[in-house]
């Protein structure tokens, strides 16, 4: 047996799978968070956005189609835990390399499952998103709460960008993109219209960036706090002014704070396939994948130059911007899905045509 505590002592229990030899001497606090998603599993635990988060899956039953390489959001993973009702090992799939719990065996996740995941949820919604720790002992867990410490101060964006540049062909324009955590979907979407992309680490200069001369930038998703990176926020205040800017998800936070906006976190966090938004522009409303624990303030974009382009339908909140002044978008959901609906791919074609009208007031093709 193995326990998920919380600070005020509130205990669930499981039986252990995946890669708790390996972990059982890093107790550390780490959020919990939950995703309401029928499928997709593999996708989302491939999410770098998840990076240093305790999952949780409302779904009873996950693993039943087993592991594919291919869907893999990117080729690792820092979720610190995953917590579900049933674990299936996937039997039966014909395109299965792998089970889910042999996947978290190998890439040092570790697993909790026969846990009354609905209770867990249910504490979850009363009392908001809160760090928890998975321990083998409730005793132990308890006893960590005491000491309430977390020995490392690093970001989750640097622990799950890429190490250094690197450049994907394509027969079009060069597009750069800010790595924060990217699932590899977003570069699919770009590559399917055809640009070349650069991919540039967290930490990389406004120079750095500009010296490759890109016709538009890509600010990509990405876990964590908004507001404990000022030295990216510089960066994006000193990129979103000069060539066209599609931000996604923590990239639309950035956007935000470069600005002059703020950011705040949300009581749950919107983490799913299904929630709804409304393009105020159009008066579209689309189903949309989320998975963000914070979002812009609304209020705080006066002065800033960016409208409110989309709203969420369930809380009201900021999903879209748009600049008035420069070619700038932003969203706070995952226009490129995996998992979730597809039907929100139009915003890359939007990012499309911002780049090629741009390059043709500078002259260049």
């Amino acid at each position: 047996m193995a326990y998920l505590v919380f600070m005020d002592g509130t205990t669930f229990e499981g039986e252990t799978f995946g890669a708790w030899e390996k972990c059982s001497s890093s107790l550390a606090a780490r959020e919990v968070v939950f995703n309401t998603s029928m499928s997709g599993y593999q996708e989302m635990i491939t999410d770098l956005s998840y990076a240093g988060q305790i999952l949780v899956l409302t779904q009873p039953q996950i693993g039943n189609y087993g592991w594919h390489h291919e869907e893999n959001e990117a080729d690792k993973t820092r979720l610190q835990g995953l917590i579900v009702r049933e674990l299936s090992q996937g039997e039966g799939s014909l395109h299965a390399e792998g089970s889910l719990e042999d996947y978290c065996q190998q890439h040092d996740v570790r697993g909790l499952k026969g846990v009354d995941t609905r209770a867990l949820t249910r504490y979850l919604r009363e009392f908001g998103t809160l760090p928890g720790v998975l321990t083998e002992t409730r005793e132990e867990g308890l006893d960590f709460w005491q000491k309430q410490k977390d020995s490392s101060n690093e970001h989750w964006v640097y622990r799950s960008t890429v190490k250094e540049v690197y450049e994907i062909p394509g027969s079009g324009p060069l597009i750069a993109l800010l790595d924060f955590g990217a699932k590899r979907n977003i570069l699919r979407s770009l590559q399917q219209r055809g640009y070349r992309i650069m991919v540039f680490p967290a930490g990389s200069t406004a120079e750095e960036v500009l010296r490759q001369r890109p016709r538009g930038l890509v600010l990509s998703n990405g876990p964590g706090d908004p507001s404990e990176l000022p030295e990216v926020v510089d960066v994006v205040r000193q990129l979103y002014d000069k060539l066209p800017v599609l931000g996604i998800c923590l990239g639309h936070q950035l956007l935000a704070l470069a600005a002059g906006g703020e950011t705040y976190k949300l009581p749950y966090g919107h983490r799913g396939g299904n929630h709804p938004v409304l393009d105020l522009r159009t008066g579209k409303a689309t189903m949309t994948s989320q998975n963000h624990g914070y979002a812009v303030r609304e209020d705080s974009l006066k002065g800033s130059g960016f409208e409110v382009a989309m709203r969420n339908l369930n809380d009201g909140t900021v999903e879209g911007m748009e600049h008035t002044t420069y070619p700038v978008i932003s969203v706070q959901f995952h226009p490129e899905g995996a998992p979730g609906p597809e039907e929100n791919s139009e915003i890359f074609n939007h990012f499309t045509k911002m780049v090629d009208e741009n390059s043709l007031r500078k002259g260049r093709r």
